[in-house]
């Protein structure tokens, strides 16, 4: 049985691991002076447009830490959703890396919206306070929620009337593609993203995630943060000759699509066992519902995934590349037994 826990639990799709084993033919120069990191940084370019310039990373903490340094200094906020990913599941990591105060905003859905930012940007110019200057936002969100063009588009614009800016944390990016039927460069860079993180790691690759800067101050020091973030790979071959495959041939989109339509299978097939108790939309591939105690204890036995809010019964399941209709199935039924 595969695991409904997290995408991260999947393994490495077999187009990617031949890429790495192609990498690994020849001596290549080291920390990112190689050829196949020189083609990967082109292939980024083309779907991000000539603007973007990008930094290859070990993880996607790192890449969020490497991505907000280069936004703020230590007298800075950084302004997030309360379930964002950079305040629930990075050990502090942002703050300990910028110096930097994040500031957790209540969302019902893990969406930022110009009216929930707008009684957090205060205290302009006073030094008692952290000066706001970087919006965090992920797509998809941590709830499974997919922001529109339109909603990311209406933050950045309004971020940057007060000289911030906004960074996209793409871990799922392709997953929430999937959904809205739009190119990466149409959800991000022509929507005002002036930074973000490009994750495949939690899409079938084994550990190639970026930093994409769209604006030129961004991205002036970037390679200089990304070694003192200690993201700086010797061997980079081997984490950017995933990127090629991965976008060239496609595997984003399979990968993605599979994932999501798993999602809505299982949604739809958990909704027919007469179960309303969804916490949020299923939108790309997590789901979030609510069950009762005694049976998600009995499901944990045979199954993997994790509780979400142990006060409301609430627990996650993440869908993956390689999850199967078969895997969709066997929970069901387990389920359908215990009810």
């Amino acid at each position: 049985m595969k695991s409904f826990g997290s995408d991260n639990h999947s393994g490495v799709c077999p187009e990617i691991l031949k890429s790495i084993e192609e990498a690994n033919a020849a001596h290549q120069l080291s920390y990112g002076d190689d050829e196949y990191t020189t083609r990967a940084k082109e292939v980024l370019k083309r779907e991000f447009g000539s603007a973007a310039e990008p930094f290859f990373v070990f993880n996607g903490t790192g890449a969020n830490v490497v991505s907000l340094r280069a936004c703020v200094q230590s007298f800075n906020s950084i302004i997030c959703a309360k379930t964002a990913h950079i305040a629930v599941d990075e050990c502090g990591a942002p703050e300990f890396m910028t110096g930097a105060a994040l500031r957790e905003v209540d969302t019902p859905d893990g969406k930022l919206t110009p009216e929930l930012l707008a009684p957090r940007l205060i205290n302009w110019g006073f030094e008692h306070h952290s000066q706001p200057k970087a919006v965090y936002i992920s797509q998809c969100t941590e709830l499974g929620t997919v922001y529109t063009c339109e909603e990311i588009k209406a933050l950045a614009d309004y971020v940057h009337q007060f000289g911030m800016y906004l960074h996209l944390d793409g871990a799922r990016l392709a997953n929430a593609a999937i959904t809205l039927g739009k190119t990466f460069k149409e959800m991000t860079v022509d929507c005002g993203v002036d930074i973000m993180s490009f994750g495949g790691t939690k899409n079938g690759l084994l550990m190639c995630e970026a930093v994409i800067a769209f604006r030129p101050e961004l991205a002036e020091n970037l390679k200089y943060l990304r070694k003192q973030c200690a993201q700086l790979y010797s061997k980079m071959r081997y984490v950017s000759c995933q990127c090629i495959p991965y976008l060239e041939q496609g595997l984003w989109h399979r990968n993605a699509e599979n994932a999501n339509h798993m999602a809505s299978m299982l949604r739809s097939r958990i909704e027919a066992l007469g179960i309303d108790s969804f916490t949020q939309k299923t939108e790309a591939n997590i789901l979030l519902l609510r069950l009762p105690k005694d049976i998600t204890e009995k499901l944990l036995k045979d199954y993997f995934f994790y509780i979400w809010d142990e006060m409301n019964g609430e627990i996650r399941l993440v869908t993956s590349w390689d999850t199967t209709k078969k895997d969709v199935d066997s929970f069901v039924n387990a389920l359908a037994s215990l009810i």
